[in-house]
């Protein structure tokens, strides 16, 4: 569920990141505000929805390397980041991968 304040970029990641992956977990950090000086930032006004960091963990994952899933989720974001998202900070993870590291 996207937060009270997400912008239509982030309901954007969050709508098509679960339909295409259908995610056990996904969570969606806006990093914006931490590169506000940017010059892609100051190009859209200050405002703009432009770095994100998001870890997601699916079963869509199994048997893909990390460039793989990485290429995946940029496919699945190529409106956005052509009109403009600038940075992706990803942690793709299967199942069994995040259920490993809860072990530990």
């Amino acid at each position: 569920m996207a937060t009270p304040t997400a912008g239509p970029i982030e309901s954007a990641i969050r709508d098509k990141l679960t339909t295409q992956f259908s995610p056990m977990l996904l969570h969606i950090r806006n990093d914006s505000a931490q590169h506000r000086h940017h010059s892609a930032m100051r190009e859209q006004g200050g405002g703009a929805e432009t770095h994100f960091s998001v870890k997601i963990v699916s079963s869509a994952f199994r048997s893909k390397t990390t460039i793989q899933r990485h290429r995946l989720i940029h496919a699945a974001l190529k409106e956005e980041l052509d009109a403009g998202l600038h940075s992706l900070s990803l942690q793709t993870k299967t199942e069994q991968e995040e259920e490993a590291l809860e072990i530990v």
